[in-house]
């Protein structure tokens, strides 16, 4: 399939600006973006955040929020998994939330071009990247976290390794882009991308019953193609409620907007864009009259939970929207195909690297990077 990068001829239904000014209204003045006014903010969905900032063009308050990341980064690379203005509150200190950032400020350079940016941040990105692939396993698969102590819970979680191999994807291309070499990175993700694919006795098996579960594998590309639409097929019914949307959890009455836009990013990774956009539709009218999204809603009582309006609910519909409707340079972070192999010129990848910098000068070191990438 030929990746389409152009915009749509016709406008996105999704209110981009009022959901971007939304999560601008209540980032701190530090950069930090709380899951809602008065509330926690986890290093992953704080990034989800940044995301929809970049999206609308917040391109000031984006780089305010990867710059309290890069503040209030540890010293092992890590963060810890929650804090209340600033101020760590959960000391575990997760793989997932450490190696996200690698996603957002790609996903931030894709837009902007902003090379000062990326030179400035990319010691916080490598130092998150590097403890994420120290708490890979012999089998690949990437262990949850470190407790307090520093204790690693040999636990691992296939929603979170299939972040984390999103992010070394998007590592492994900021490290070209600045002609560095991360083979470990390489290796790392290989391994993983193994175990995704080949192994799921490795991953902690009672989170099968949550939706993130089920399509994550496919939406960083770690399951593409034929195998890809199986495992969305399979499952399909056991997540999906017709009319309404994805279930945060298959055994609870719960549709969720978030996790109902990343089946639709995942879809339209794959390149279905029409039950993309049918799934998209079902959520527009499930919105406050400020225009924000509900987190949640019950069925079929259908009973708004819980009632706060969440940054990271928003920002997902926007990259939903962006992925259907080409709203950003972006929008094709997630495409299977933006990151396939081709023969030189006709990798997406590459082209995109020659586009933005003629001079780039090691195809060999990319084009070993691209086969890692894509698996």
């Amino acid at each position: 399939m030929e990746l389409e990068l152009s915009p749509r001829k016709y406008s996105c239904p999704v209110d981009i600006e009022t959901l971007t000014a939304s999560i601008a209204d209540v980032q701190l003045g530090t950069g930090e973006i709380p899951w809602h006014t008065g509330g926690k903010t986890d290093p992953w969905d704080h990034i989800e955040a940044a995301i929809g900032l970049s999206i609308g063009g917040y391109y000031e308050e984006a780089r305010r929020a990867f710059e309290w990341l890069a503040s209030t980064q540890l010293p092992d690379g890590s963060w810890h998994s929650s804090y209340m203005n600033g101020k760590p509150e959960d000391l575990t200190k997760e793989s997932n939330q450490s190696s996200y950032i690698a996603v957002g400020v790609f996903h931030y350079y894709l837009i902007t071009q902003d090379r000062p940016f990326l030179e400035y941040i990319w010691p916080t990105v490598c130092a998150g990247i590097d403890y994420a692939v120290g708490l890979q396993g012999a089998g690949g698969e990437i262990y949850w976290a470190r407790n307090f102590q520093g204790r690693v819970d040999p636990m691992s979680l296939l929603t979170g390794s299939s972040s984390v191999y999103m992010s070394l994807k998007c590592g492994l291309v900021l490290a070209l882009l600045l002609g560095e070499s991360r083979p470990g990175w390489q290796d790392a993700l290989r391994r993983l991308g193994d175990a995704i694919r080949y192994r799921p006795y490795l991953f902690n098996k009672s989170k099968a019953r949550y939706s993130m579960d089920w399509f994550y594998p496919v939406l960083c590309g770690a399951l593409t193609g034929s195998e890809a639409k199986k495992r969305m097929d399979r499952f399909w019914n056991k997540f999906v409620v017709e009319g309404l949307g994805a279930r945060c959890v298959s055994d609870s009455p719960w549709i969720t907007m978030a996790e109902t836009s990343e089946l639709i990013l995942s879809l339209a990774a794959m390149g279905d864009n029409g039950p993309a956009e049918t799934i998209l539709s079902w959520i527009l009218g499930k919105r406050y009259n400020d225009g924000s999204f509900y987190c949640g809603i019950t069925f079929p009582d259908m009973v708004i939970w819980p009632e706060e309006k969440l940054t990271w609910t928003n920002a997902a519909v926007m990259m939903a929207a962006d992925a259907l409707y080409n709203i950003t340079p972006a929008s094709h972070l997630f495409n299977h195909s933006f990151w396939e192999i081709g023969q030189g010129s006709k990798s997406h990848m590459y082209r995109f690297l020659k586009k933005n910098h003629p001079v780039f000068s090691i195809q060999d070191a990319f084009c070993s990077g691209a086969q890692d990438m894509r698996g």
